[in-house]
């Protein structure tokens, strides 16, 4: 490690420190105690928070770790809730790039990570509005799979629907030609609202007018709607057909959404939903939003 370099993380430690003390724990969820000896968050919440271990970040807090991935810059800047700048002058000690914005590791909106935390017996998760996800609470990776792990092109959920086949797996056939309209309406709806010369979103309707038929098809019906509040069908791998209602919160440019899921009246989906937190995340197959 240069000189320089352990510079830098030796201020990187000092930094999570600053930013560790400054949180209270009940706004992220956890409960404070008559023996709690730190006002803000201990390194063992931060590590639970950012899924790190506690010897890893214990580490990192020190100086003394390896190199942090972005992912994990990305996760503990939103364990700790920091802000535009403070995220990227994290990336900076790092020596990590900054995301692009609408990336999977892009900066969630600090209000809906907030509401995200307060819903722990609900599946809820935030993507953007081309349909990244962000962060996903435990229950939403249970209920639709891990989403964390996809980069790049195949971040966006819209873009796998129309060139994988797999990503289709969790939506019972009869529903595919609804769900495909509906995701081309909303990314219309999102272009529409960015810059005509945004080239994140110009690039993306290009590549999937040139790869899939069925997009171009319903992009030349020219339909546009925003999806707002959906009933569908999931098809768990372990509970089977589960009726929900997918509710949706914007951020106030529109760039990401809050995304959370109810059983939907008149089925039995609420007690299978209730399973979820048992179930946790064995055999979850990759799923739609």
């Amino acid at each position: 490690m240069s000189a320089m370099a352990s510079v830098k993380y030796t201020e990187l430690g000092a930094f999570l420190r600053s930013r560790r003390d400054r949180i209270r724990p009940a706004d992220v969820g956890f409960p404070v105690g008559p023996r709690r000896r730190v006002p803000g968050l201990r390194r063992d919440e931060v590590a639970q928070l950012a899924g790190a271990s506690v010897d890893y970040y214990n580490e990192l807090e020190r100086g003394a770790g390896s190199q942090p991935s972005e992912q994990m810059i990305a996760a503990l800047a939103r364990a700790l809730r920091l802000t535009a700048d403070e995220r990227a002058y994290l990336y900076h000690l790092a020596d990590r790039p900054v995301p692009v914005p609408g990336s999977a590791a892009s900066h969630v909106h600090p209000g809906m990570l907030d509401l995200l935390q307060r819903m722990p017996s609900t599946p809820a998760q935030v993507i953007t509005d081309l349909h990244v996800t962000l962060v996903q609470n435990p229950l939403a990776v249970a209920l639709l799979g891990d989403h964390s792990g996809f980069l790049g092109d195949r971040a966006s959920f819209v873009r796998r629907w129309f060139t994988e086949p797999e990503a289709r797996r969790m939506y019972p056939e009869a529903d595919h030609a609804t769900q495909s309209r509906a995701f081309v309406a909303d990314l219309r709806a999102a272009a529409a609202r960015r810059d005509a010369k945004d080239v994140e979103v110009t690039s993306m309707i290009r590549a999937l007018l040139e790869t899939s038929p069925e997009f171009a098809a319903l992009w030349a019906d020219h339909d546009v709607a925003f999806r707002r509040d959906d009933r569908k069908r999931i098809l768990h791998p372990a509970l089977g057909v589960l009726e929900v209602n997918c509710l949706n919160l914007f951020s106030e440019d529109g760039r990401q959404r809050l995304l959370w899921f109810t059983p939907a009246v008149g089925t039995d989906s609420a007690d299978r939903l209730e399973l979820l937190a048992v179930l946790g995340t064995q055999d979850v197959v990759e799923s739609a939003h």
